[in-house]
């Protein structure tokens, strides 16, 4: 029985694999990702580390681009390109963890009120209930200000600022996830399956994690995707904002260091825009990625395409 449900698992990698390689903007999505993922592990190897320390920077000062400098440099002699690469490193990693963080909440609190929130006992009905006003508590607030006021907290107990920017992003984004995963709860929760597990005995967890999960796995993975590029545009902005990672060099904070100096009034445009390019093509490579992943993974959008 084991090698059959391995066999059909393979056979289902295969199909997807093969119906997301046929998808053209899906796969320029993967192939800028991979590229964009290589630069930032080969960072390393690519630029020194040394020349981060604006006390170490050899480069002229303000210097627009020019062969020796392709994107120039910024108030300390810094190339924009060296930080670009290195800033690559925390804003992936912060857009991947904040993202993870997201998914298991928004997972977790969407399957668990779309169950407990169907037909049942009071008890079940109270706790589906009470989970799907706390997810529509966090959809009504204001993401900005709420954003702010848990970095303002984060550092006033002193987390490292990288650390606290994932949390942050993480626990203030699950909202949209958790609607949409309950939506698709709610509808799998009316299939004969699930109604045969229960005559037969099958308890809440048996339920939600054999016969639910599975199901709304795929929306979740194609949800993935565009969360990860949300999250990116948020540790941009707290960054752009001063409560970004600190001393760490992420995408956001060159920009925010820009519009500290006034960089685009005084005519510094390289130093704007070559993280803000790095920034667009990260999200749209993500969010096109995503789009695939819908059109695959959803029958009536296949159709329609």
């Amino acid at each position: 029985m084991t090698t059959v449900a391995w066999t059909r698992r393979r056979f289902a990698v295969s199909a997807f694999w093969r119906s997301f390689r046929a998808d053209r903007e899906g796969l320029i999505g993967l192939i800028s990702l991979l590229v964009i993922a290589v630069i930032a592990l080969a960072a390393p190897l690519l630029a020194s580390a040394t020349e981060l320390s604006p006390t170490k920077a050899t480069g002229p000062v303000l210097a627009a681009p020019s062969l020796e400098y392709p994107f120039g440099t910024d108030d300390s002699g810094r190339s924009v390109l060296l930080l670009v690469i290195w800033g690559s490193r925390v804003s992936l990693l912060v857009g991947l963890a904040a993202t993870l963080i997201s998914m298991v909440i928004g997972t977790v609190v969407g399957v668990a009120a779309g169950h407990f929130g169907g037909a049942g006992g009071f008890l079940t009905r109270f706790a589906g209930g009470t989970l799907n006003r706390l997810t529509e508590w966090f959809l009504v607030i204001p993401y900005l200000p709420l954003a702010i006021a848990l970095m303002v907290v984060a550092i006033r107990y002193n987390l490292p600022l990288v650390l606290a920017v994932i949390i942050v992003i993480g626990i203030t984004s699950w909202p949209s996830t958790a609607r949409l995963v309950r939506a698709q709860t709610l509808a799998i929760e009316g299939r004969p399956y699930i109604e045969r597990a229960k005559v037969l005995g099958a308890g809440h967890w048996h339920q939600m994690t054999r016969h639910v999960l599975p199901n709304v796995m795929p929306l979740v993975l194609a949800n993935t995707t565009l969360t990860v590029s949300i999250a990116i545009l948020a540790e941009t902005t707290l960054s752009f904002l001063g409560l970004g990672s600190g001393d760490s060099i992420s995408w956001g904070t060159i920009i925010s260091s820009a519009r500290n100096h006034v960089a685009m009034s005084n005519g510094q445009w390289w130093w704007f825009l070559f993280p803000g390019i790095a920034v667009v093509v990260v999200v749209r490579a993500f969010n096109m990625c995503g789009r695939a992943l819908e059109r695959i993974l959803d029958p009536r959008l296949k159709e329609r395409s």
